[in-house]
């Protein structure tokens, strides 16, 4: 089985945040808008509103309009940001909410259900999960192969799950307007390497070049 002839689009790079704060993390994302990140969805579930505050205040304003919260969708009006996002764990739009709308989806069904109530939705896990061990592919390449035909994957569909910069290109590939990364960067660190801005640009660019 062959995948499908390579799709001529501009793929965005969605990075999602690390589960919890760390001193280097506004450096990092500051650092990541610079070399070109797309946008930056700040999921932290286990946090309280004024963590997530303290972390935005330490991000440079031009970037707020990049950022998308999984939770205390209160601080998208407060600080001006992209939009919301739709989980599980937050699953209904506020009343009167107007603006940016993204979705976690975990079956072609939903997907075909909510991309065209939002202006992307994310699809996972499309690969074994990095950052969620025992997070197993829900997906075969015949059903990615499927859906894109079928007209389902397109480019309000962000690929997430188990992306790193060895497999981005079948992502590009299978026609998803974009790749969602978490473990693929931040597991890139350790003990003994440190929270580096250099090492997160660096990365990134990588990845950019292998969709470019």
């Amino acid at each position: 089985m062959s995948l499908p002839d390579l799709i001529r689009i501009t793929m965005k790079l969605v990075l999602i945040t690390h589960l919890s704060f760390f001193p280097e993390e506004a450096a990092i994302i500051n650092s990541l808008f610079d070399a070109g990140l797309d946008i930056l969805h700040l999921r932290k579930p286990n946090s309280d509103q004024s963590q997530c505050e303290q972390l935005l205040t330490k991000i440079d304003k031009q970037w707020y309009d990049r950022i998308v919260v999984h939770d205390h969708f209160c601080l998208k009006d407060t600080y001006h940001l992209k939009g919301i996002h739709l989980n599980r764990r937050n699953p209904e739009i506020p009343n009167n909410y107007t603006g940016h709308i993204s979705h976690s989806c975990h079956s072609i069904k939903e997907v075909e259900i909510w991309k065209n109530k939002c202006n992307y939705v994310f699809l996972s896990p499309i690969f074994n999960s990095i950052s969620k061990k025992g997070y197993m592919s829900n997906f075969s390449e015949q059903d990615i192969i499927n859906a894109r035909q079928a007209g389902v994957i397109d480019d309000r569909i962000i690929a997430l799950g188990g992306i790193d910069i060895n497999n981005i290109y079948q992502i590009k590939s299978y026609g998803f307007g974009g790749a969602a990364i978490m473990g693929g960067l931040w597991n890139l660190f350790s003990e003994d390497i440190p929270r580096d801005t250099h090492i997160a640009t660096k990365y990134l660019k990588k990845l950019y070049a292998a969709v470019d």
